[in-house]
Formats: C-alpha cells, structure tokens, sequence
C-alpha cells in the first residue's frame, strides 16, 4: 500500500457544557453523533465524535466538552479555524438556519474562488461552510429538516495561524505530501491529491499576532490520516529524522496515533483508518451507547454517576 497522508483525519477541540455542544452538532449543524467516550486521561469527561453517515475519516469533529471551561483564546501556534463542504447553493439556507436559531455568523465571502459562511459554535469555536470548486462526493448524513442538497459533506479544510510559515510549510510538504497552490496576502493554501475531500491546510503568517490560549472554543489539535498503523509508524521515522520529537504510538480504541509538535507550535497528530468506529458498536448503533476504554470498564458505574446526563 502506498505510504501516503490522506488528508485529515479529525480534528479535536473543546467546548463548554456537554449538551449544548451535543444540542448544537446535531440539531443545528445536523452533523451525526457517532461516539459517546470519554477523555483517556480525564475519565470524569466525555469525549464527543461527530461525523457523515458512516463515521469516515476526514468528517470527523470531536470535543472534550468541560463544564466551567474558561475561554480561549487563538493566536499564533493553533489551528484557528475549521472548514466544512457544503453542496453549492446551500449558503443562503445556512445563513437562514443559524439566523433564525441565534447563531454568530457573519456575511458570505469568498476566498481562492470559493464561497464560504463564517460562524461560531456556542463557546466561540470559528468554523466556515466552504462551496469547494468541485462537488464534494462524500455522503452525508441527512436530518428532518437538512437534506442532501445542504448537508455538511464533512470537513474541506483547515487553518493553521503561525508567526512564519516556513518550518510548518516545510512539514506540509517534504513529510505529508502537500502542495502550495495559491496565496491570498499572508494566507496559503496547501492541498494534497492522495483523496478528493478533507484535502486542504491553509496557513495563516501572523507575525505581529498575541499568543494565543487552548481553551474552551478553541481547537486542541489537527489530526492527520494514513490508511493503517504500519504507515502510520513509517511517518514516525520520517519526523524523526527532521529532529523532531514524537510519541509512541498510542491505541486509541478507534485509531492508532502519534503526536508531535510541529515547528510552528501547532499540536499534530497522525491517526490510523484502521479499527475504526464500529469495532465496539454497529453502524446502526453509533453513538448510541457510552463506551470506554478497557482500563475504565470497571469504573463504568461510578463514571455513569458522575458524567453529565444527556438528553437526544
């Protein structure tokens, strides 16, 4: 099998209270609750998955929700923003939906030929619904009232903010394979063709930018993918070899991971397709059930005390 990054796995951010964050990915954005876990080094806290239809890589969005989580922050070392595909003509039902249901958006825009609406989940967190130039071929997952013609066919791209995009550039391309395809002032767009969607980084140079703080309504970490753990630990040697320290590699029930700090300050992680989300549910079944790590399975009833009630 070609030794190849496809693009992005998911991405890890962290939110306030556990049922709005639920309330909002599923009613309001209409996006598929595909697991209910919890933070492998903070049991007494969920850890949400949100995904298309079948639970793919590259529409995946997950949260460690905290309670009384204070704000962050974004600056300089983060991924500041994230972007979704939608089907062409969807932004004016979009713009309709988060208006009536009280959402932050601003106006449309358009940005290397794409037409995109910016908005901001409950704690702050910036996204966008990104019309990409070529129709999106994922399938999505469809509600009552967000059918195919405006569903989120999962994520079109991501924005890294840095202070000088060299070093991470540097990542992007000599180790993932990316492309420099375009820039737009202090902003550059890298692509890889190794998949047609979740196939886009912008970076953002921003000298002169305040550091930033990871908190609620910010973005934790980028995770990118490759097709099974054997890549997953050829990439390994190949960030070592640029100096660059990275961890072993960690099983994480659903995917196997290695994290590493990029140059440019932005948490990386690099995950596996393989076991995948329905190693311990069927796809009928996702999200339905709380589901642990085998080291909390004997806490499941004290964790099912203490863990936020949710209602669907």
């Amino acid at each position: 099998m070609e030794q190849k990054i496809l693009g992005l796995h998911h991405i890890t951010a962290i939110a306030g209270p556990a049922q709005r964050n639920l309330d909002f990915y599923t009613q309001t954005l209409g996006l598929r609750f595909i697991k209910k876990t919890v933070n492998f080094d903070d049991p007494n806290t969920y850890h949400f998955y949100y995904g298309n239809q079948q639970g793919e890589p590259g529409t995946i969005l997950t949260f460690f929700p905290w309670e009384r989580v204070k704000p962050g922050v974004n600056g300089p070392g983060m991924a500041t923003n994230i972007g979704y595909a939608v089907p062409e003509g969807s932004l004016a039902f979009w713009a309709d939906r988060f208006t009536s249901r009280r959402v932050v958006h601003g106006e449309p825009g358009e940005q290397f030929g794409e037409q995109y609406l910016p908005f901001q989940d409950p704690d702050g967190l910036q996204l966008r619904l990104i019309v990409p130039t070529t129709p999106d071929p994922r399938k999505p997952w469809t509600t009552a009232d967000i059918q195919s013609d405006y569903a989120t066919r999962g994520f079109h791209s991501v924005t890294l903010t840095v202070r000088s995009i060299t070093a991470t550039a540097t990542i992007l391309t000599d180790i993932f394979g990316y492309t420099l395809v375009k820039q737009e002032g202090n902003r550059f767009r890298f692509t890889t063709d190794a998949v047609a969607g979740a196939a886009v980084v912008d970076i953002i140079e921003a000298p002169g930018d305040a550091a930033g703080h990871v908190a609620g309504g910010t973005n934790h970490h980028v995770a990118f993918r490759v097709a099974n753990d054997e890549i997953l630990m050829h990439f390994r040697e190949k960030i070592l070899a640029k100096g660059l320290h990275i961890t072993e590699k960690i099983d994480r029930n659903y995917f196997y991971s290695l994290y590493f700090r990029e140059p440019g300050g932005v948490l990386f992680e690099l995950a596996s397709d393989n076991p995948g989300f329905t190693v311990d549910e069927s796809l009928e079944e996702l999200g339905r059930n709380l589901k642990l790590p085998a080291q909390y399975e004997p806490y499941r009833a004290q964790l099912e005390k203490t863990l936020t009630p949710l209602k669907y």
